[in-house]
């Protein structure tokens, strides 16, 4: 089976280990949270990795660069949507920390790709 440039990316990867992480995190979240931050938070971070395919298909490193500030901004949405469910008391502080540092690494991965896609 063919693997696309986007699969090989390793902050891909870490992003969907994130999905992961966020699917499992919010199974737990109350049931009237289904339409609110259950659906926000696992979009965002759908779209983290969807951006990072969509901008891998673009020929121009200025497009490839925009979708990865793009995946960049997807993600800031889900630090955030966490920080709000830790004051909710919705996950504990553990979990929170957890995926701080699962979006330190992702971050720090989409700033040095969007550095180097934009020095091409």
């Amino acid at each position: 089976m063919h693997t696309y440039s986007f699969e090989k990316l390793e902050v891909w990867q870490k992003a969907m280990i994130l999905v992961k992480k966020i699917y499992k995190v919010t199974s737990d979240f109350p049931s009237e949270e289904k339409f609110g931050l259950i659906s926000q938070i696992r979009r965002a971070a759908i779209s983290v990795t969807c951006n990072l395919a969509e901008g891998s298909s673009r020929t121009s490193k200025k497009d490839q660069a925009h979708f990865t500030q793009l995946s960049f901004s997807s993600l800031m949405e889900v630090l955030n949507i966490l920080i709000v469910s830790n004051d909710l008391a919705f996950i504990d502080q553990n979990n929170l920390m957890e995926l701080r540092n699962i979006i330190e690494e992702i971050s720090n991965g989409l700033n040095a790709l969007r550095k180097y896609q934009l020095s091409k």
